[in-house]
């Protein structure tokens, strides 16, 4: 349970900002100026929020080790599909910037096979990533289509 300290400073932050958004809602003007919605800097993340949905959504079928919206990094741990279990895959994508852009993206994978009894490292076709960052980017291009129509 919050001490009568920490509620009195939430109370405090909660009337402030009801006061904020009522002093704003009484600013006049019939014309208002439209959101854009599809712009680059719509997010509260440190990369371009479509780029990470989409590609949080592309790497959900592993499990994930690390995912840092503020440096935009997401690696997934090793993932073998049920199929072909002596194989597995590691994915690391990293999104460098707030702009949804191709070269805003760069997908990294590893392979490893069994091989006696432990995994050994095994070359990745460039096709492989290349389908991977594609993927990513034609989601992310839905979505902010999505939030521009909807």
């Amino acid at each position: 349970m919050a001490s009568p300290k920490t509620f009195a400073r939430s109370a405090g932050r909660i009337l402030l900002a009801t006061a904020a958004v009522a002093s704003l809602a009484a600013c006049g003007g019939r014309e208002r100026p439209q959101a854009d919605l599809a712009a680059a800097q719509v997010t509260t993340i440190g990369v371009n929020s479509y780029l990470w949905r989409a590609s949080l959504d592309t790497v959900a079928f592993a499990p994930l080790l690390q995912a840092d919206s503020a440096g935009g990094v997401i690696v997934t741990d090793w993932y073998a599909n049920p199929q072909n279990p002596s194989e597995r895959v590691k994915l690391t994508v990293s999104i460098l910037d707030q702009d949804l852009r191709a070269d805003a993206l760069r997908v990294a994978a590893s392979r490893q096979v069994m091989q006696g009894g432990n995994w050994v490292d095994a070359p990745v076709q460039a096709a492989t990533v290349q389908k991977l960052e594609d993927i990513i980017l034609t989601k992310a291009r839905e979505l902010r289509r999505q939030a521009v129509t909807g």
